[in-house]
């Protein structure tokens, strides 16, 4: 993925090491940009919640930032077909970058970020405060940011200054 090696089970496992997990499973999926990303499934131990964003935080935590999945989808069970097999095509897409803050641009210069960042992610509802890689972004689609920076706004931005303050 993106030109890294990444074994599903590696995450899976960790995930799987939580005991309010059961189960879990990770995918690459392609987004509406034609990207592929990495999604966790999970399902909750019994009488537990699972928070996504928790969830993310712990692989955070213990993955490098190429592995660690872009979204994670709390499931009541995963799909399985008639046979028992997991059903990776009934796996529901997941809904990546969830808005922060919420704040509106205030601004014409933050006004085109927002919307720089909604075309390169392929997605609405970004907010001023929300963290472009949260919100799914990757170190290929940062250039491509830059990029479109220095042409839409006239601006020199360095690629470092994104990843200090994404």
């Amino acid at each position: 993925l993106r030109g890294f090696r990444i074994e599903p089970g590696e995450i899976e496992a960790i995930l799987a090491a939580l005991a309010d997990v059961a189960q879990t499973v990770v995918v690459a999926r392609h987004d509406q940009t034609g990207d592929q990303r990495l999604v966790a499934y999970a399902v909750p131990a019994t009488d537990t919640a699972c928070s996504p964003e928790l969830l993310r935080e712990f692989l955070r935590e213990r993955l490098p930032d190429y592995m660690v999945p872009a979204a994670v989808v709390v499931l009541d069970a995963l799909p399985l077909t008639p046979n028992g097999k997991l059903d990776r095509g009934a796996l529901p897409a997941p809904e990546l970058g969830s808005a922060g803050s919420g704040r509106a641009p205030r601004t014409p210069q933050e006004q085109l970020l927002v919307e720089l960042f909604v075309e390169l992610l392929g997605m609405g509802g970004v907010g001023v405060d929300d963290d472009f890689f949260d919100l799914g972004g990757h170190s290929l689609l940062a250039t491509r940011l830059i990029a479109r920076i220095r042409a839409t706004l006239g601006v020199e931005v360095e690629l470092r200054a994104l990843f200090e303050t994404p």
